[in-house]
């Protein structure tokens, strides 16, 4: 039988991807639930993080080309956890936005971050490939930038510190005026599991980003964390009141 982080290779495309709303969609990996987002616009199409490995990104790649006719020119990545980033270099050519703080932390993190993959049960030669061609930033993002992917804007906002110090997410506007927000969290929300605050997080300043997300999102918005099923701003609200008590000094 073959394993669960290779069977995603053999499915087609339409059957691992979630729709969202016109232009958006997701999938879970299953190595370690992680969630990718992708955003189709006339003239670019976006995808959010890239997994934990070279062969991970090589099979989102080749689902998002034969899902949209067209190669990825956006990579945007929401923090730089390995299960995150170490899949971005099998998108040559394409412009890499990260949070202006990602560049220094991949320079100074590389090793561990490989370190990190291994203990998380990525095959160590897949980790070691990755680590050593991993891409950092072509584009830093300080605040907030506005994307143009043709008839489909999109913004990469800084909420604040939370999970790291240089979280990102991704809000896509609504396509109609009845469509809602979907914004791409990366761990600053998490679904399947509690979230994780590793020694680079920043515990105090974590609720105060998702008061901001939610402050974007409103009530109807529709929030994919980096892990597990889309929520709603009532889960988001609960997992903030959660993580302020867990935080409390």
């Amino acid at each position: 039988m073959e394993s669960a982080e290779n069977a995603g290779e053999h499915a087609s495309p339409a059957s691992v991807w979630e729709h969202l709303a016109p232009g958006v969609a997701r999938r879970r990996l299953p190595h370690l639930d992680v969630t990718i987002g992708l955003v189709v616009g006339a003239e670019g199409v976006l995808l959010v993080d890239t997994g934990s490995t070279l062969r991970e990104g090589a099979e989102l790649r080749a689902q998002a080309e034969a899902l949209t006719g067209r190669e990825v020119t956006h990579l945007v990545l929401t923090h730089g956890h390995f299960d995150h980033v170490f899949g971005a270099a099998a998108f040559p050519g394409a412009r890499v936005y990260g949070q202006r703080g990602l560049d220094d932390y991949l320079l100074r993190e590389r090793e561990a971050l490989r370190e990190s993959a291994v203990r998380y049960g990525t095959d160590p030669a897949q980790a070691q490939e990755a680590a050593a061609a991993l891409v950092r930033p072509t584009d830093p993002v300080g605040g907030e930038l506005t994307l143009d992917l043709g008839d489909r804007p999109v913004r990469l906002v800084h909420p604040g510190a939370g999970h790291t110090a240089h979280d990102l997410v991704v809000v896509v506007p609504g396509a109609g005026a009845s469509d809602p927000v979907v914004m791409f969290c990366g761990d600053l929300v998490e679904e399947s599991g509690e979230p994780q605050a590793d020694a680079d997080a920043v515990p105090a300043a974590w609720p105060a980003a998702l008061d901001a997300l939610l402050a974007i999102g409103g009530e109807t918005g529709r929030y994919v964390p980096g892990h597990g099923a889309v929520v709603d701003a009532r889960f988001v609200r609960a997992q903030r009141a959660a993580l302020a008590e867990r935080f409390a000094s």
